[in-house]
């Protein structure tokens, strides 16, 4: 995939779902992994010739694990010209040495997003992108359905009340294998995970089965996703269609 058809995807989701308004300043949550990477490069993109202007920050919540080096990604954002805030914690060796968790995903997920919230308020934010892309949308809902027994997932755009704070998810239409391939023709500079659960979770679980689904049934992801889409999810924006 190239920078052009990911900027479409990028601009589709953010006039669909009204993301971005004039004199937005927009954190990107940058966790180092491919898809925060090329969610930065599309805003980046975008903010050249979208019509309502934004400023644009990116911010790293280092978890603490000794063997990862964001210097790279330092780099990249000097390249783009995009601010680079890195937030330590303790929040690795919290899970894992004080507590011991055994399932630490979800209170991770907790601690890494109130890290990341409370650092973009400080800078003086108003928004900050989650780099959710599609096969993140249909995973989150498979899951919800298998193990909370509610039709949900991720919300293109939420308010956040007591943080006073948008989320927003402008790579949503991005399918998952495209960022991949963004990834190796533009040399992303990727962090690699040190979790040492990273591929036995729930989460990935439900990867395999999408996929197993898909093969099984051809098109059945995509059916899914445009389940989702049309779905009437309790918190989700309506869908406002532009034509350019």
């Amino acid at each position: 995939m190239n920078l052009q058809r990911l900027l479409s995807y990028t601009r589709k989701a953010v006039d669909e779902y009204e993301m971005i308004e004039e004199g937005d300043h927009i954190a990107v949550g940058i966790s180092g992994g491919k898809d925060s990477l090329a969610l930065l490069y599309a805003l980046h993109g975008l903010r050249r010739f979208y019509p309502k202007k934004f400023e644009l920050c990116a911010v790293t919540v280092d978890l603490g694990y000794r063997e990862c080096d964001f210097t790279a990604v330092k780099e990249l954002c000097g390249k783009l010209d995009v601010p680079y805030h890195i937030v330590k914690t303790d929040i690795a060796h919290i899970l894992f040495e004080e507590r011991k968790e055994k399932n630490p995903c979800s209170l991770c997920a907790k601690m890494r997003k109130g890290a990341l919230n409370q650092a973009v308020k400080d800078i003086g934010c108003n928004k900050v992108a989650y780099a959710h892309h599609k096969d993140d949308i249909i995973e989150t809902m498979l899951l919800s359905l298998l193990f909370e027994g509610r039709f949900y997932s991720f919300s293109p755009k939420s308010y956040l009340d007591r943080m006073d704070l948008t989320v927003i998810r402008p790579i949503m239409f991005v399918d998952e294998s495209d960022v991949i391939r963004f990834k190796d023709s533009y040399g992303l500079p990727v962090v690699t995970s040190r979790c040492p659960i990273d591929g036995y979770t729930k989460r990935q679980y439900s990867k395999e089965l999408v996929m197993q689904l898909d093969k099984e049934h051809p098109g059945a992801r995509q059916r899914m996703f445009t389940a989702i889409l049309n779905g009437d999810i309790k918190g989700w924006p309506k869908r406002v269609p532009h034509f350019r």
